[in-house]
């Protein structure tokens, strides 16, 4: 059975003000944002490849990154799509045409500027895949969700004790993701917002995997200054001893 990571990093970052760089190439302590995401999927012992799906006029820059930084399982550097969807069916397409055996391949979809996850997050989102065929990572909802129409009046109030905030890794068999993808590009479906809204719309049940609460998307200035406050700190907390 192979294990892969497809990395998403197809992002302008026009929420982050940076007019130098996309999100995904800013660094912290030398390294870029998605350098640090790549890291968790290289250092994982259940982890036996890795694709990247990259805007193209940074594909260059990445590689000579990878380079840098000694990566040794990152088999695919992909082009993006004019959406995340594409950009995603992009590098589930590279890694189903060099697959042998796609119904038992299991791939972890993860956003590049989702840097702090850690190794229990991509165990038990393999975990999950072989018991129950798919992973979503969610965190619970710690604020109450609503629902409004298009006049901003609420229309509907979720049960906070049921309510969840999926996020990433989203995990599947290769063939059943691939599947769907394929369905949605012969419907010219194209605006589904992640994996898990793809393949619920295509009638698959989803199973959840908690993951750690600071795992958030790297998208908007604070969401920086507050990846670099949990990073120092737990660099600190192995210097120290915290």
């Amino acid at each position: 059975m192979m294990t892969t990571a497809l990395i998403f990093a197809g992002g302008t970052g026009s929420r982050m003000n940076s007019r130098s760089k996309p999100k995904q190439f800013l660094e912290l302590h030398g390294k870029p944002i998605l350098i640090h995401t790549l890291e968790h999927f290289e250092y994982s012992q259940e982890i036996s490849s890795i694709a990247v799906v990259c805007r193209e006029d940074w594909i260059d820059y990445l590689k000579e990154q990878l380079k840098h930084h000694f990566f040794e399982k990152v088999r695919w550097v992909v082009p993006g799509g004019e959406t995340g969807q594409k950009s995603i069916f992009n590098g589930l397409k590279a890694i189903y045409e060099s697959c042998d055996n796609p119904q038992d391949t299991i791939v972890l979809i993860h956003d590049g500027v989702r840097p702090l996850i850690n190794e229990k997050v991509i165990s038990d989102n393999i975990a999950a895949v072989k018991q129950f065929g798919s992973a979503i990572t969610v965190t619970k909802a710690v604020e109450t969700v609503i629902s409004t129409n298009d006049q901003n009046e609420i229309v509907d109030i979720q049960d906070r004790n049921l309510a969840k905030i999926a996020k990433a890794p989203q995990s599947f068999y290769l063939n059943d993701i691939m599947g769907a993808h394929l369905k949605a590009i012969k419907e010219n479906n194209v605006k589904m917002v992640d994996s898990a809204s793809l393949m619920l719309h295509y009638g698959y049940k989803l199973h959840t995997v908690d993951g750690p609460v600071e795992n958030i998307k790297i998208t908007t200035p604070l969401d920086y200054y507050i990846f670099r406050a949990i990073y120092e700190a737990r660099e600190n907390s192995q210097i120290f001893g915290l």
